[in-house]
Formats: structure tokens, C-alpha cells, sequence
């Protein structure tokens, strides 16, 4: 079983990849760390709580972060996930106190007490991990795997048409972090054609009466008309990512690039470069998830909403 921190800005999709982290038997959630992103910072630390606790995992330590980029400016999300986050109508207040210390010291902290042993799934910008970094430059020898949900490859992007929104966000921490680490990259092309969930996915979550599909029948209502305008279908990166890590024969192709991120302000800013053909002679330490078996990630999803169990879905 991975020893997983979850970085994230916490919003739908990333909710119900916290849930889907915490519920699997195949990952074990030690910590969670947010970072600036889809909305107010402070909503972003109360989602992950509230995610925390409908997943029976109220007592995993939540550690504050980052509540900006490195060096840019950048806005919300809130056309996509709601005000606050979770749809627009759901403002949870757990009570719960964040745990003590700054995200980007306990991402190292922990990297360093257990060298080899901890994976970063990293679901916003990646300002949390490039200021660990920063703190401790041996942590790519510490950390076990990084899987990033981020990025464009060779695809248009969802903020601009040249950046998804993570790496957009912050340019400057994606491109620390790409070039430092072996990133494992599950990008915004990938999603769009492995996780994709459909009206009809949305009409059978509609028949469960279970809290977790209740949740995420709320928290993926303004991500519905956003995303599709009148058809229901709404794409689900973030649990990717999660699925992806925790369940290995999902992943039907993974290729090893050369790949680094346009940190410049600018029509470009926050581009994913992927040297498919090998002409930058550049090193190919990224490896890029190409291919997915998306039909068994929903079924992941359907079997969480419905059991509390995604690995009841699989063999």
C-alpha cells in the first residue's frame, strides 16, 4: 500500500479524488496539504475537511499551504466549481482545526523521515511541492512517486488555448517541479478522453441513496452546466489521477518524454512542452499516462458513490 500526500486545491473533482484516495485499500492517505487554485483558500481547506470526513477519515492531518502562485497573478475557478467550490451551494463547516505547520515543511519533513516510502499526488498547482523543494533540493531522491494532474499534451487547453488550468496557474512552480522530479503526468487530454462521465452515469448515481452520491451530485451541479452547457456529461481529472495511482491496470499506456513547462507571462504561459519525437535532445524523465481504460475508472467511481468501495469495481 503507497503512503500518499494529497496536494490539492480543494474543489468538486478534487473532492471526490480525496474520497477516492482515502476509501481505496490500495493507497493510504497520511496527509493532505492545499495549495491556491480553483477558489478561496480558505473554502479550498474547509472542502478537503468535509471530503475528509464524509470518506471516515476526519482525523487525517490537513495542512494550510501556499495561498498564491510563486510569482504570478491568477484567479479563481469559480465558473467551473461553484462559489466555494463544491457546486455553489454547499458551504460545510467542519470545525476542524488545520493541523500545525506550513504544507510545502511537512511535504519534506515527511519525504525525509521515510526516504522512499511516500508518494505526492498532486492534484492542483504545484506551488506546495516546488517551495518544498526549495526547502530540501534532495527530495526527488526522497520521494517515492509524484503524479501530477496537470498539464496539456498536445492537446488545447481548459483556461487558455495554450495551458490547462494547474499548470496556468502557476507556470513558475510546474516548471520546478517537471523539470526536477519524474513526474508520472496525467493531463487535460488524457481526462477528456478517459473520464468522462456522461448523463447516464449521472442518472444511475441519481438512483443511489447514498451520502457520497448526494455529495457528488451537489458538488458537480455548476461543473455540469459549465463544462457542456445542455448536455450532462462533466470530466473527472482529478479522480483520474487518483484511480490511475491506485489502481495500476487502468493504465493502458504510459510513455517516457522529455517535458518541461513555458513559465513566461504571455499568450503561452503555463504550456505543456512534450518532445514526442525526440528533437530537443533534452532528457526524458516524465512519463506520460497516453492511455486509459476510462469505461473501468467510472465504474471505480459508481462503485464508490454507491458502496463506499471503488476496488469493488475491479478484479
Amino acid at each position: 500500500m503507497d503512503s500518499v500526500i494529497v496536494d490539492t486545491d480543494t474543489a468538486s473533482d478534487d473532492a471526490q479524488a480525496l474520497v477516492l484516495a482515502c476509501l481505496t485499500d490500495r493507497l493510504s492517505v497520511e496527509a493532505v496539504t492545499v495549495v491556491a487554485g480553483n477558489v478561496r483558500f480558505d473554502r479550498e481547506v474547509e472542502n478537503a475537511k468535509y471530503a475528509l470526513s464524509l470518506a471516515g477519515a476526519a482525523d487525517t492531518p490537513v495542512y494550510e499551504g501556499a495561498r498564491g502562485p510563486l510569482l504570478k497573478e491568477f484567479e479563481h475557478a469559480q465558473e467551473v466549481h461553484g462559489e466555494g467550490g463544491l457546486g455553489g451551494d454547499l458551504f460545510p463547516k467542519t470545525g476542524i482545526d488545520s493541523a500545525a505547520g506550513f504544507a510545502p515543511d511537512e511535504i519534506a519533513a515527511r519525504c525525509r523521515a521515510a526516504p522512499g516510502k511516500v508518494t505526492l499526488l498532486c492534484l492542483g498547482p504545484l506551488t506546495n511541492v516546488a517551495l518544498a523543494l526549495a526547502r530540501d533540493p534532495t527530495l526527488p531522491e526522497l520521494v517515492e512517486e509524484v503524479w501530477v494532474m496537470g498539464g496539456a499534451v498536445n492537446c488545447q487547453g481548459n483556461v487558455t488555448p495554450a495551458a490547462e488550468f494547474n499548470f496556468w496557474v502557476d507556470p513558475d512552480a510546474a516548471k520546478r517541479v517537471v523539470d526536477a522530479f519524474d513526474v508520472t503526468l496525467v493531463d487535460w487530454g488524457l481526462s477528456v478522453r478517459a473520464a468522462v462521465f456522461t448523463d447516464a452515469d449521472f442518472e444511475r448515481v441519481g438512483t443511489m441513496d447514498t451520502d457520497l452520491a448526494e455529495f457528488f451530485l451537489d458538488s458537480m451541479s455548476a461543473a455540469r452546466t459549465h463544462e457542456t452547457g445542455d448536455i450532462d456529461s462533466v470530466v473527472q481529472p482529478d479522480g483520474l489521477a487518483a484511480a490511475l495511482l491506485a489502481y495500476p491496470p487502468l493504465r493502458e499506456r504510459v510513455a517516457t518524454y522529455p517535458v518541461t513547462v513555458d513559465e513566461r507571462a504571455g499568450l503561452t504561459r503555463g504550456y505543456t512542452s512534450v518532445d514526442v519525437a525526440g528533437v530537443t535532445g533534452e532528457d526524458a524523465h516524465t512519463r506520460v499516462v497516453e492511455a486509459a481504460d476510462g469505461d473501468a475508472f467510472i465504474d471505480v467511481l459508481l462503485a464508490m458513490l454507491r458502496d463506499s468501495d471503488p476496488d469493488g469495481a475491479l478484479p
